[in-house]
């Protein structure tokens, strides 16, 4: 390829990267008032402008160039700041790989600086991204059990300030439960909660979930990890100690304990009790006692060492689940 078209190339790319750290800085400085890492996304715009040679700019042939009046159908929406920030974390990655692969021709120095600012990318995304979502996990979680008013029940306890959804049908097809997932992303974004899509990794990424919950037979974290990547949620049902332990070494972002009473929910589970809910009482991660848990026995779980909960059939089989909502919230102090 003649020098000029790599040129083109990194003059291209190095803007893509400037914009996008652009982007980026903006939210961390306005939205998230951290001024540490929208000074990181600065000092690399600063450094990355050094390498963004005269030479560059005047091969630059954008009338030229037939694809930039191409869009995506993806490009003209998003559905909230983590997909603003998720879409371009991904353009800094792509476009710092492509100029250090073809700054290799031509100038060894930036392809050694791009390569390592593709690693500070990667942190930062794992750091802006993880902590965004991780942060919104709410103290108390509705578990979704199939219902022909599920959406119309999901509502009204968003209404009453629930903040956090899982989505979980275990007889359903793959459609379908992609069609209900949509549904509810598009409802939980304008009430500000998350979505969970219970076991199934592909569907929560297709339907931009916010993340998965997995049981101990699922797919194993790690491998969840690698396709959801280090931004997306990944909790996992734990019922004993030692469960638990493997879930932090798996780096979940929540665990799930119990069931603390027998429910129909989990035919065949042993009630794992108040002692397992005790011993979890100082995870570093949060953790949400689940199993048969309603209004009259919330305080007990509460005085067993639970900070958060995850219930079923008290929002989903309420006669009014948006005061059923609020009534658990102030019990959870929340």
């Amino acid at each position: 390829m003649p020098a000029n078209g790599v040129l083109k190339i990194l003059d291209a790319n190095l803007d893509r990267v400037r914009e996008g750290l652009r982007v980026i800085e903006e939210w961390l400085r306005f939205g998230e008032a951290n001024l540490d890492q929208a000074a990181l996304c600065k000092t690399m715009r600063q450094e990355i402008a050094t390498f963004h040679t005269e030479a560059m700019h005047q091969a630059r042939n954008t009338p030229g160039d037939p694809l930039t009046s191409v869009d995506h159908p993806h490009e003209v929406e998003r559905l909230d700041v983590a997909d603003v920030l998720r879409v371009n974390f991904a353009r800094l990655q792509e476009g710092l790989r492509v100029i250090e692969e073809y700054a290799k021709l031509i100038d060894p120095q930036l392809a050694g600086a791009a390569k390592q600012w593709r690693y500070q990318i990667y942190t930062l995304e794992s750091a802006c991204l993880g902590d965004t979502l991780r942060n919104r996990l709410a103290p108390l979680y509705l578990v979704t059990s199939p219902h022909p008013n599920l959406l119309k029940i999901v509502e009204a306890s968003l209404r009453g300030g629930l903040r956090l959804v899982q989505l979980r049908d275990k007889e359903a097809e793959g459609r379908e439960i992609f069609d209900l997932a949509c549904k509810l992303r598009d409802l939980c974004n304008r009430y500000d909660a998350l979505l969970i899509v219970n076991d199934r990794v592909d569907l929560a990424l297709a339907s931009h979930a916010d993340g998965v919950h997995l049981g101990q037979a699922d797919l194993p974290i790690t491998e969840a990890r690698k396709l959801l990547g280090p931004h997306r949620l990944i909790g996992q049902s734990t019922h004993n100690p030692a469960e638990a332990a493997q879930s932090l070494l798996d780096r979940a972002d929540y665990i799930g304990i119990g069931p603390v009473f027998a429910t129909p929910t989990k035919p065949g589970r042993i009630a794992v009790g108040f002692d397992y809910v005790d011993h979890c009482r100082n995870m570093p991660i949060p953790g949400y006692a689940i199993g048969g848990i309603d209004s009259d026995n919330l305080e007990a779980v509460l005085s067993a060492g639970a900070k958060r909960v995850a219930v079923v059939r008290a929002i989903m089989a309420a006669s009014d689940p948006e005061r059923t909502t609020a009534e658990l919230l102030e019990k959870l102090h929340a």
